[in-house]
């Protein structure tokens, strides 16, 4: 059986994050598990690309916000057949997929992010990072601004 490790937060939802799965699940058994990093909550008053305050409070929002979409995600994938678990993880993402490795050992990361431009992932290279961190292969796939999504 192949084991899969999902890192996504904001495109939890994405269909080609759906759609991998289901090819994944096709191609012959999968386990696999999500990790949504607890990253920063944007504040609405600070415009685009602003986050929250640290502290306390921007951390529980942030945890709280991933949990949600990760439980979501969880039961969508669930409904398609996959056997799948997950945990919130560290804000940072390199760190969430590096902890979810030492109980998870993947034979593949998949790295689920919003588009080129919006994408704090992307600037930060994070497929690429991952590559070298980890020694596994990895896949990026984006969401489309409007929801939609491709690889």
């Amino acid at each position: 059986m192949r084991r899969c490790l999902i890192v996504a937060n904001q495109t939890l939802s994405a269909e080609v994050l759906g759609r991998t799965v289901q090819e994944r699940l096709a191609a012959g058994p999968h386990r696999f598990f999500l990790v949504a990093p607890a990253t920063p909550v944007p504040e609405e008053s600070d415009g685009p690309g602003a986050y929250a305050a640290a502290g306390p409070s921007a951390e529980d929002r942030a945890f709280a916000l991933a949990r949600q979409r990760l439980d979501r995600a969880l039961d969508r994938l669930r409904g398609l057949g996959a056997e799948v678990d997950g945990e919130v993880g560290d804000p940072d993402p390199l760190q969430a997929v590096r902890a979810a490795l030492g109980h998870f050992p993947a034979d593949e990361i998949i790295v689920s992010t919003l588009p080129r431009g919006l994408s704090q992932w992307l600037r930060r290279d994070l497929p690429a990072r991952l590559r070298r961190a980890c020694g596994i292969p990895v896949t990026h796939l984006a969401a489309q601004a409007g929801g939609d999504a491709h690889p």
